[in-house]
């Protein structure tokens, strides 16, 4: 590939395309949710810590207190659940979301990269034979990796193959049921 830069020809000496990661694989799936996620979730945390922070200054400058220990218990209670049960929350519903799905041809695995509690990316590696789909369809879960819920949107997947594989779609599929029940008593 050659580009000009101001009229001198720089040749890039990159030999990978931009969708391959040299540790994690071929680039599958990209989320288009991420930033919203990340920036859903820091909101959450900062107006959590500005909350922590500010409270004991408020209660102390303008002098709002309440007589009865049970009114003050249940003031503190409303104000801590919302300090700490909101990003906790949204934590539970969105650890699984993934933001990048890579898949390493020569060994079958994907590397899902979400984000952790302390919104740094999380890497989680897996095979294709650990992927396990809910019996029951879950509103923020499409798929297992081993015990890990995941959420992938289908339709972002750029290649429908590389879903199907994934989910486990590609494979064989018997329609003999006597076969399945005699492989399953000999289990």
């Amino acid at each position: 590939q050659v580009t000009s830069f101001q009229g001198v020809a720089l040749r890039s000496l990159c030999t990978s395309s931009p969708h391959e990661h040299p540790e994690h694989g071929r680039l599958v799936y990209k989320g288009n949710l991420a930033k919203a996620v990340l920036g859903v979730r820091f909101f959450s945390y900062s107006t959590s810590i500005f909350n922590l922070f500010t409270m004991p200054y408020i209660m102390l400058k303008t002098g709002i207190g309440f007589e009865s220990l049970i009114m003050q218990a249940a003031f503190y209670g409303l104000i801590g659940f919302f300090t700490f049960v909101t990003p906790v929350t949204l934590h539970v519903l969105t650890k699984g979301y993934v933001i990048r799905l890579y898949y390493k041809d020569e060994m079958d695995t994907y590397t899902a990269i979400t984000y952790n509690a302390i919104l740094a990316e999380k890497v989680t590696v897996f095979h294709q034979k650990d992927v396990k789909i809910p019996d029951i369809t879950k509103m923020f879960t499409t798929f297992y990796a081993k015990t890990k819920s995941m959420l992938v949107n289908p339709t972002l997947f750029p290649n429908p193959q590389d879903y199907n594989h994934l989910m486990g779609y590609d494979k064989f599929f018997n329609f003999n049921l006597e076969e399945e029940k005699e492989a399953g008593e000999k289990k």
